[in-house]
């Protein structure tokens, strides 16, 4: 994913308003009485162990060993998950002509509700390291702890837990490959972001006409110990409801010091053809701590070493409450 734009508050002064309400002093209790809460505890451990087993097989670079092996432990954790796993195995072309064996894998709860909701992240690993402050590094490959494999360990931890929560909808927890393979800085630029994103364009692009989940959230760099995260431009424009649904429920579980209250950027990420293309109201929950996105994007910091726990706990216990509020 990269930085599109930044915007300003009055950009979106109306959307806004919708959105005070996630705030508990804006209206008395007599009038919005505290949500309840639901039973099931995000366990923040578990998921850490899945970062670091993902990370274990080295960087997920697409065309990789290391991307194969990491494919398979995915797709065999959320079978032993009790879920029901597809695997859309495609090949993509990159920004260098390159063909890349791109690998989108979908695991289902209860695949026979109509209702639905996506949970997605992108599961590859950059290939280079291209804003390291090390310029000797820069062309290394990323490890991808938070850009990456925190977003499928959240997903891991909420499919292993979701039996006992039980949601009344359908769940898609689905894994885009081919996302982090956009153009690097030395290489000819283009207006086009279409570089970025490859696997979530050929997902979007190839569903069955039928399918009209409710909306999609999308997790990126989830679990970084420098993460806030605000309300990023294109998720207001497309999904402005689901933004209050989610900052609500974190407001409701004690994760608001997590999910501020603030204007973010415009990022060009998955959920971009996930709105264009598939028409699924889906918004991006993404690092941004007002000096890009964290201080490990894209360089070889990006390791186990430094994911906090504590971000890994608000942003699952978030969608803990979000699915259990779902009816």
């Amino acid at each position: 994913m990269i930085l599109s734009f930044k915007f300003l508050t009055t950009a979106l002064a109306i959307g806004l308003v919708g959105l005070t309400s996630c705030k508990s002093k804006q209206e008395p209790d007599a009038v919005k009485p505290d949500a309840e809460l639901a039973q099931v505890q995000f366990n923040a451990d578990s998921a850490y162990q899945y970062i670091v087993n993902q990370c274990a097989f080295g960087a997920r670079v697409p065309n990789s060993e290391a991307h194969d092996r990491c494919a398979d432990y995915i797709v065999k954790a959320f079978k032993r998950f009790g879920l029901t796993v597809n695997e859309q195995k495609t090949t993509v072309k990159g920004w260098d002509g390159k063909m890349l064996q791109c690998n989108n894998i979908t695991a289902s709860y209860k695949p026979e509700v109509r209702e639905r909701i996506v949970i997605c992240s992108h599961w590859d690993s950059r290939p280079w390291a291209d804003a390291d402050p090390d310029s000797s590094k820069h062309r290394e490959p990323v490890m991808a702890a938070n850009d990456g494999a925190s977003g499928v360990a959240v997903m891991m931890e909420l499919a292993r837990q979701i039996h006992q929560l039980n949601p009344s909808v359908g769940v898609d927890f689905v894994c885009f490959d081919s996302e982090d393979y956009g153009t690097p800085y030395w290489a000819p630029q283009t207006n086009d972001e279409n570089d970025w994103c490859l696997g979530s364009q050929y997902w979007a692009n190839n569903l069955p006409k039928d399918y009209k989940p409710r909306y999609g959230i999308l997790l990126d760099m989830v679990g970084g110990d420098d993460a806030q995260f605000k309300f990023e431009y294109y998720s207001m424009q497309y999904a402005q409801s689901v933004v209050a649904k989610v900052w609500s429920a974190a407001q409701s579980v004690g994760a608001d010091n997590y999910f501020l209250q603030q204007d973010g950027t415009a990022v060009t990420d998955d959920h971009i053809p996930m709105n264009r293309i598939a028409n699924i109201p889906t918004i991006d929950i993404i690092s941004d701590n007002g000096n890009g996105f964290s201080r490990t994007w894209h360089t070889t910091m990006d390791t186990p070493q430094n994911i906090s726990r504590e971000t890994l706990k608000a942003v699952g216990q978030t969608l803990v409450q979000t699915l259990f509020e779902e009816k």
